[in-house]
């Protein structure tokens, strides 16, 4: 297995409401800098973990200016999170109230939020039904509305059956799925990416996650109308936000990122070049618009 470092935070476990063993990463600079800083909580995307969120965590945690504690979330079944026996809890609302529990047990009354992808889902309810916690809103290449060829894509890939061998071909295949809209990468990219995707179980890579969370996809009817949360992104539009749209995104449209700032006057859009869905957020300038918009956050 590749080195990869892993340091700099401290390993957290917590409990859901239903008494799932969940697991955070606490990257908690000197205190002194951050006692009177809004923490930086971010949500991982459908199959992702905490380790997305790596680079980026050191990135503003170690800022010499403004420093953050930032706190990275496994939810139930990825990463170092329990798997849940009743599969039926892998939704957007049971998970809503484990970010929830998540404050509790560290403390957080009010935060500054990144979400990637469903991460960024369970933003919008939590603004409709917890909007005490939002101090404002960092979106990763998401919406109200996915558009359906998009999350087709996903549900074909993550259910390819492909399994690899090795750690090589773990990057080879996530070059053969997202190289065509990730051109922004280079080989240490794919390296990391695969790193933070698969595990290492006795020599061999296997993902990171609940097969059942993958398979669930298949159960849509595509022939359908996808639901939408634009009722509320009405709540979200009262917090102060910034939407990272994937330059190639097939999940998030133009249209629809256009449609949410027009609903959205204070929106601040940023472009991630050369990547898909959805952006690894420590590349490029993405951690500079990020630190900007947090500085003008206590």
């Amino acid at each position: 297995m590749p080195d990869m470092d892993t340091g700099g935070f401290q390993e957290r476990f917590y409990s859901s409401s239903d008494g799932l063993t969940l697991y955070a990463r606490d990257y908690r600079p000197e205190a002194a800098a951050t006692a009177e800083k809004l923490p930086v909580i971010c949500l991982p995307g459908l199959t992702r973990n905490a380790r997305d969120f790596h680079s980026l965590a050191l990135l503003l945690c170690q800022d010499k200016t403004d420093p953050r504690r930032v706190i990275t979330l496994d939810s139930r079944g990825r990463g170092n999170s329990a798997w849940d026996e009743n599969k039926a809890n892998y939704n957007l609302a049971v998970e809503m109230a484990d970010i929830v529990a998540a404050c509790a047990a560290f403390g957080i009354e009010r935060a500054i939020f990144i979400g990637t992808s469903r991460g960024g889902l369970i933003l919008h309810l939590i603004a409709a039904t917890r909007p005490d916690l939002l101090e404002a809103v960092v979106l990763n290449d998401i919406g109200p509305l996915i558009e359906a060829e998009g999350l087709a894509l996903i549900r074909d890939y993550l259910n390819s059956g492909r399994r690899p061998a090795d750690w090589a071909e773990v990057a080879e295949i996530l070059r053969e799925n997202h190289g065509a809209s990730f051109t922004a990468l280079g080989e240490h990219d794919w390296r990391e990416m695969a790193l933070a995707l698969y595990r290492d179980v006795g020599g061999r890579p296997v993902a990171d996650f609940d097969p059942t969370i993958a398979e669930a996809l298949k159960s849509i009817d595509f022939s359908q109308p996808l639901p939408d949360l634009w009722a509320q992104f009405e709540s979200l539009s009262r917090v102060p936000l910034m939407l990272i749209r994937g330059e190639n995104s097939p999940l998030l449209s133009q249209e629809t990122a256009s449609k949410m700032a027009r609903l959205h006057p204070r929106l601040i859009l940023h472009s991630a070049e050369g990547q898909g869905h959805a952006p690894l957020l420590h590349l490029g300038n993405i951690p500079a618009a990020i630190r900007a918009f947090l500085a003008t956050f206590r």
